[in-house]
């Protein structure tokens, strides 16, 4: 007998223009020449380091990775990390899938983050269509379209719509790729489907983002610059949407994993940021590494020389650098992201710090 499954379509799901938020981008956001408020010496010392080896990966042409939890965004740092892409600090950023969703919510109303607490008492918590509609369906179309997870979403909020294709045009796509690239075939299908359960129009979706010079990924799509969105299955709000569609989530994520590991393959002499991402950065940054070095071992060359520096609010006075992985019975082995990163290899520091004083003393001391 087969498990029962939750039917979706039963939810009653509300228009996000009804829900209470508690961050207002236009309000909230920081501005660039804001100064850091909580760095401590060792701090300073450290960003200086880190800035130094961000311009000579530059002169180099190697790749510069800021990766991020989702609080970057919701604190309000989108001015800061769109003056480090658009003045050539940064050639990769990386989030995971509510760092997308509020940077979308951002771009689309100028106001994100609810009550959770409340709104799961009400039966409401992350049950929006605005959310769940757009960003699911930016993903099928961009499956179809062979992007990537944060570059489809960062397509719709640039243009500021969708185009739907015709059914007879995605049948005969299907059609035609079947045999040579069922993949795609089975992408065009995937969107077809879509179309015909919600009863969509062909032609141009016009879904106005008035808030969009706030966007990351907006501006990293304007720029050309990889944005990649690395999700888990039921971690996120549009998994409560009935657009929600697994497979369309699958390959625009797997073709973000790759877009990030050809950056990682690209370190050598280059510069990591972690920025407040416990779980996603450190797991896909070591298989990244690992399969790079796998090729360049084959070319008989090796990664050693990258820069990693990862930034958390976590207390630690454990000096990874100097002394390596700390015994168990120091607090400080229990920072498993330090752990991992410190299993890869090059030069690895730790920075106690709030997103919001790092980043903005990262970039006023680039730009000194």
């Amino acid at each position: 007998m087969p498990y029962s499954k939750f039917d979706r379509t039963r939810l009653d799901i509300k228009r996000l223009a009804d829900r209470k938020n508690k961050v207002y981008i236009e309000k909230d956001h920081i501005p660039v020449d804001h100064q850091p408020e909580h760095l401590s010496e060792r701090g300073y010392q450290l960003i200086k380091k880190t800035a130094e080896r961000i311009r000579k990966a530059r002169e180099l042409n190697r790749s510069v990775m800021l990766t991020f939890g989702a609080h970057t965004i919701k604190n309000g740092m989108a001015p800061t990390l769109i003056a480090l892409m658009k003045d050539g600090w940064v050639t990769h950023l990386a989030t995971n899938g509510a760092g997308i969703i509020h940077d979308w919510e951002f771009a689309f109303q100028g106001e994100s983050s609810e009550d959770v607490r409340e709104n799961v008492n009400l039966g409401q918590f992350g049950i929006w269509d605005d959310t769940g509609f757009y960003i699911n369906l930016a993903i099928i179309v961009g499956a179809c379209e062979g992007l990537g997870y944060g570059e489809a979403v960062g397509k719709m909020i640039k243009n500021e719509g969708l185009e739907i294709p015709a059914l007879s045009t995605l049948y005969e796509e299907a059609r035609r790729k079947m045999e040579n690239d069922p993949a795609a075939a089975a992408g065009a299908i995937d969107l077809a489907g879509a179309i015909q359960k919600f009863d969509l129009a062909p032609g141009w979706m016009e879904i106005l983002h008035p808030f969009k010079e706030y966007s990351v990924q907006g501006n990293a799509y304007a720029l050309g610059i990889p944005f990649t969105g690395h999700p888990m299955f039921g971690h996120d709000i549009i998994y409560n949407h009935p657009m929600n569609h697994g497979a369309a989530i699958g390959r625009t994520a797997l073709n973000d994993f790759l877009y990030f590991a050809d950056s990682v393959s690209k370190l050598e002499d280059g510069v990591y940021l972690s920025v407040g991402s416990a779980v996603m950065s450190p797991m896909i940054f070591e298989k990244s590494l690992s399969m790079s070095q796998n090729v360049e071992i084959q070319r008989g060359t090796h990664i050693d020389n990258h820069y990693m520096l990862i930034v958390d609010l976590a207390e630690s006075d454990w000096d990874w650098a100097k002394d390596g992985e700390p015994p168990m019975d120091n607090p400080a082995y229990y920072l498993r992201y330090c752990k991992t990163f410190n299993r890869m290899g090059g030069e690895m520091h730790y920075l106690t710090a709030d997103n919001r004083d790092f980043l903005l003393a990262l970039y006023q001391k680039l730009q000194s």
